[in-house]
């Protein structure tokens, strides 16, 4: 069954270089091209990405991960992501930001053309050994060190800018009412009225105060899966991954974006693992008295956005339906047992947990 997205949908899509095919690229030219500029040999491993392509090199006793944009990702986009961790490293270096490797002539990447006449980017990181966060079930103190890593995080790149930041980036949660478009993908009538009720809070509750909100580059996919964590380390953070949603947005909608992976997943309460993250997250990036109100329904709205995107890709990825659409169930079975708790109460713990004593 084919649909469209609408007309603004897509083209926040083909912005955000989701549309485009994936050229194949020779290994051989890989080799070349790694050896040439980096002075890199090894085994090269194909990864899976959802945009562009990504390579695990092995190196002797080292490894990398290898990063080739998208076709249709300008380059301002890519050097947005790229120019974001190197400033990091040399502003906040004691922050666990994933290391970009230099090119042997002092660059943080190479330009590469895979045949097709079109131009991409090629950058090469340290990989990190570890566990991703989403591989292991995290305690109330590992969920408020992984909370505080992000308000320190945000607090970096306040004094970050970059013209690219102000892109249209689908994945944004300030675009969330472009995606109304997609809930005619959701097969279930009971998932559609979930996602027209997130639709309608957020409507009424957060786009009349977005412009009134802080606002800097963010990370925007502070997620589970991107995150390296050592559970046996008293920092428990051990890396920060892909900066490839890197955009200048609300700062709420940074932890928004995490917490929307939280809830939902506890037996003892929906919110139970996203107050503890919120705890850790205020300790060095304290969300003001109009901000916090709005973090529960920006969670929904990007939990509702994680389980309608699965739709649309299914239909452009037959052969990965079946596990794209599992995921869609998990996402609405959680947005359905976050929707059960009150949002006063919601609002109230986290509150609760910034030390409010009104509450």
């Amino acid at each position: 069954m084919n649909k469209s997205p609408g007309a603004v949908l897509k083209r926040l899509l083909e912005e955000s270089s989701l549309l485009a095919s994936s050229q194949p690229i020779d290994p051989v030219l890989l080799k070349n091209v790694l050896e040439r500029h980096y002075g890199l040999g090894g085994h090269v491993e194909r990864l899976g990405s959802e945009k562009g392509h990504t390579f695990r090199l092995k190196v002797k006793a080292n490894e990398y991960l290898v990063k080739v944009s998208p076709s249709d990702e300008p380059e301002p986009v890519t050097a947005l992501q790229i120019e974001a961790m190197r400033y990091l490293d040399d502003a906040a270096h004691a922050l666990p930001v994933q290391r970009i490797k230099r090119t042997l002539d002092g660059r943080d990447s190479v330009p590469i053309d895979v045949g097709d006449g079109l131009c991409r980017t090629l950058s090469v990181f340290c990989f990190v050994e570890g566990l991703l966060w989403e591989q292991m079930e995290a305690d109330v103190e590992q969920l408020t060190k992984a909370g505080d890593m992000l308000g320190r995080l945000n607090v970096a790149l306040r004094s970050f800018e970059h013209p690219a930041a102000a892109r249209s980036l689908v994945y944004d949660i300030r675009h969330f009412l472009h995606w109304t478009g997609l809930v005619e993908y959701a097969p279930h009538p009971k998932h559609r009225l979930l996602a027209q009720r997130v639709f309608r809070l957020f409507e009424e509750g957060v786009l009349p105060r977005l412009l009134s909100l802080r606002m800097q580059v963010i990370h925007g996919d502070y997620a589970p899966n991107n995150v390296v964590v050592d559970s046996h380390s008293d920092v428990f953070v051990k890396a920060i991954l892909d900066f490839g949603d890197a955009v200048h947005s609300a700062v709420i909608f940074d932890p928004a974006n995490t917490v929307a992976h939280l809830i939902g997943r506890s037996q003892d309460h929906p919110w139970q693992d996203a107050f503890a993250f919120v705890a850790g997250y205020n300790q060095s990036q304290p969300l003001n008295a109009s901000e916090l109100p709005l973090l529960p329904v920006a969670a929904l709205a990007r939990l509702t956005m994680l389980a309608l995107i699965r739709y649309w890709k299914a239909e452009r990825a037959p052969d990965q339906s079946k596990e794209l659409l599992a995921s869609a169930e998990y996402y609405w079975a959680n947005l359905e047992r976050a929707m059960d708790v009150s949002l006063d109460d919601v609002i109230a713990r986290f509150r609760y947990g910034v030390g409010d004593p009104g509450c």
